[in-house]
């Protein structure tokens, strides 16, 4: 074989390698925008941020102490966010709004959904 031969077979193999991994990739980023179209990665790692601070003031209770002043208020801050958080998800176009209306479309809810994206639209018509 001459070295020719050699480096095409050695870019055959590459670009196959590089094929595979570019298949494997696409499908990790459609997993994941799969995944977000419930629940935003962001609105996610908050939760779970928002989850670790709390099991901190709820350790210091189990052991008979009042948490400290900058782990209460790191709570405080985290509560009043979570709800920026939830309330960005209900806009218009939040990702919690367009679920909630690809629910109310569906049968077999426990709740009404519908009574809801009603509601929101009542109090838009009255806000304008």
């Amino acid at each position: 074989m001459s070295d020719q031969d050699d480096i095409k077979a050695y870019l055959h193999n590459i670009a196959r390698d590089m094929q595979a991994i570019r298949g494997m990739v696409t499908e990790v980023v459609n997993y994941m925008k799969e995944a977000e179209s419930e629940v935003s990665e962001k609105m996610r790692r908050f939760i779970m941020y928002f989850h670790d601070v709390h099991d901190v003031m709820w350790t210091y209770h189990e052991n008979g102490q009042e948490p400290p002043e900058h782990v209460r208020r790191e709570v405080e801050r985290c509560s009043d966010r979570y709800k920026h958080l939830i309330e960005d998800s209900y806009a218009d176009e939040g990702t919690f709004e367009r679920v909630r209306q690809e629910m109310s479309q569906r049968e077999g809810n426990r709740y009404d959904w519908t009574k809801l994206l009603m509601r929101r639209k009542a109090d838009e018509a009255r806000d304008s």
